[in-house]
């Protein structure tokens, strides 16, 4: 039973992806609501019939009230009997499966689903958000917005169809049934009803921003403290212990400040709701017992009366509550949606091929960028870069190294000027396929916090165990992994290796990062700095590795220690964004322009000081 409800909706179903979501909050839901459309309706219907059944029996306590007044036991059971058995069977049966179905449905079919949904959703648009995207924000916040953002919308749902549909037709239901014994009654209940909508408007309407802020300064703290966590190593190295407690504790006494403001909203809608509610049963029952009184309207519709009155009572703090807990909710998902519901800023043109890689040709033509800065980056350069060839790339820090692969592998768009790999615009093929032809090795190299064999194989899943393992081999790994092991008991390739690889040095690091690119073997490769985090032993150790991994391929290396390049076909010098000199090592060296002063400089392999006295990159 339980599983042909919770299969009602399929989280998963397919979709179409859009660049652009809807930035306004009610849009927002309603396109991730299209798959649940029938059974919101169904909810609402069986909330509304839940509704009109407890309506129903109180009006009918009343009646119960009526006839035992009317005669002697045995008089009363026998003209009324059947009848009484007839509600009792209903109420047995009939109101536990109008209840059980109502439960069923927005319990078991629609709470899991919906917010499953909406993650799953959330997560592959944000997955699809550019690097520089992620640049501009926390890690923290991000994964903070992606998790509360669905509980919220589904707490939001959950207090449509249990709490506000079902108190709506209780309130109908309940003046139908009081304007039936005297159209009298209906006037305090609708008086208490405009100043406890009045009440409701004053509530929600600072609960919202409330709840926002509040939302907001929760993501803040949740951003700060991953921060720190993340970057415990420089946290502990430069002592500075205290200074992050007082970082976090900002954040998290702003969070103490707003959750403080928006708990006195609550605090008056309690106060003012109990003051309302002792009129409304004052109002009601008061003015059933003068009818009573006068004549006109029976012991029976006193009972009913009051019943509705003491269950509207106990209900309007569950009415309110589940309202204001609504838009509450509404205020973290509309937070959320200023991070899931942003714009793709780097996107494929409609129907962009796949990158059609013959033969491995990159030519960068007129190419600048500048990061929106106007300075910086990379100023109308051009450069061909033949199949095969392998090409060196140095310079101080800024010369525009780092932006030239960020470029080639389309992490942002080249501001004028075109990139192409054998005649065909970067821009202008699927991101896919144009990363899946290029392999990069990275000098800050994050692994995932899997194990050794699953980052290994991220370079190609489809890879067998032995090419995984000869790939290791290959980048001198192998021999520290067996012996890895992790507090889950995993050892080797099975071992785990922590949040961005932190249980392994930097070069074991590097390494592991080696071998996935030597196992993806993809025609193009990029290497920026991937030796310089090995010790001199193991890096003469893999370097003829290296080169034999590059044979065949069109190599980018980047390197400040230049004995790593000095073999490259030819070794490009930048500088301020241009290509400065170019050439051979010999033919560089010969020259005696920047190349030389940099060798001349170096101390270990590694580029010296700039003639400014600042540390080169």
């Amino acid at each position: 039973m339980f599983r042909y409800f919770e299969n009602l909706v399929d989280p998963y179903t397919p979709y179409e992806d859009t660049d652009t979501p809807p930035q306004r909050l009610w849009p927002f839901l309603w396109a991730y609501s299209q798959p649940f459309k029938r059974w919101f309706v169904v909810a609402a219907v069986l909330s509304i019939v839940v509704a009109t059944v407890e309506v129903g029996l109180i009006h009918y306590m009343g009646r119960v009230v009526d006839i035992l007044s009317t005669g002697e036991p045995e008089q009363v059971w026998q003209e009324y009997g059947w009848e009484l058995i007839g509600i009792a069977l209903f109420i047995l049966v009939l109101r536990p499966l109008f209840q059980a179905l109502d439960v069923l449905v927005l319990n078991n079919g629609l709470m899991p689903n919906f917010g499953t949904l909406i993650r799953w959703r959330a997560h592959r648009h944000v997955l699809r958000q550019s690097v520089s995207w992620f640049e501009d924000d926390f890690a923290g916040r991000i994964a903070n917005r992606i998790m509360q953002t669905p509980p919220a919308a589904n707490e939001a749902m959950f207090q449509i169809f249990d709490a506000m549909t079902f108190a709506l037709a209780y309130l109908v239901g309940a003046a139908v049934l009081l304007a039936e014994a005297d159209a009298r009654l209906v006037v305090p209940l609708l008086l208490w009803f405009g100043l406890y909508g009045l009440l409701l408007h004053w509530t929600i309407t600072r609960v919202g921003p409330a709840s926002k802020a509040a939302s907001d300064a929760r993501s803040e703290v949740t951003g700060r403290v991953v921060d720190s966590y993340s970057n415990i190593h420089s946290v502990k190295m430069f002592a500075h212990h205290d200074r992050e407690l007082d970082y976090a504790r900002e954040a998290i006494e702003n969070t103490r400040i707003t959750f403080r403001k928006e708990m006195r909203i609550y605090t008056v809608m309690d106060i003012s709701l109990n003051v309302l509610n002792g009129w409304l049963i004052v109002g009601v029952v008061g003015w059933c017992v003068a009818l009573w009184v006068q004549g006109t309207a029976s012991v029976g519709v006193v009972a009913a009366a009051t019943a509705l009155t003491l269950r509207l009572n106990a209900m309007t703090g569950w009415i309110m509550w589940a309202v204001s807990s609504f838009f509450r909710n509404l205020g973290v998902v509309a937070e959320g949606m200023e991070t899931i519901a942003q714009p793709i800023g780097l996107t494929d043109v409609p129907g962009a091929p796949d990158l059609n890689l013959t033969e491995g040709r990159i030519a960068f033509e007129e190419v600048s960028h500048h990061y929106g800065r106007g300075a910086g980056g990379l100023d109308r350069l051009s450069l061909s870069i033949e199949p095969g060839e392998k090409v060196g790339l140095i310079g101080r820090s800024g010369a525009g190294k780092s932006t030239l692969v960020k470029l080639l592998l389309r992490f942002y768009d080249p501001e004028s000027g075109c990139i192409l790999i054998d005649g065909q615009d970067v821009t202008r093929v699927s991101q896919e396929s144009l990363r899946r032809q290029i392999g990069m090795v990275q000098q800050d190299t994050a692994l995932l916090h899997r194990s050794i064999a699953e980052n290994i194989l991220y370079g190609r899943p489809e890879a067998s165990e032995a090419e995984m393992i000869a790939a290791a081999e290959r980048a001198a790994a192998d021999g520290f992994i067996a012996d890895l092991t992790d507090q889950e008991g995993n050892s080797g390739y099975e071992a785990r290796v922590g949040e961005r690889g932190v249980k392994l040095s930097g070069g074991q690091r590097q390494r592991i990062a080696l071998a996935r690119v030597i196992l993806k073997d993809a025609p193009i490769l990029v290497l920026d700095e991937a030796t310089s985090a090995l010790d001199s032993e193991v890096e003469a150790a893999i370097q003829d590795t290296l080169y034999g991994v590059m044979e065949g391929k069109t190599v980018i290396a980047i390197a400040h220690r230049l004995s790593t390049i000095a073999r490259m076909d030819r070794i490009l010098v930048l500088d301020e964004g241009h290509i400065v000199e170019q050439g051979s090592h010999s033919d560089l060296l010969a020259k005696g322009g920047l190349y030389a002063s940099f060798w001349k400089r170096q101390s270990g392999g590694f580029i010296g000081l700039s003639p400014e006295g600042q540390a080169a990159e």
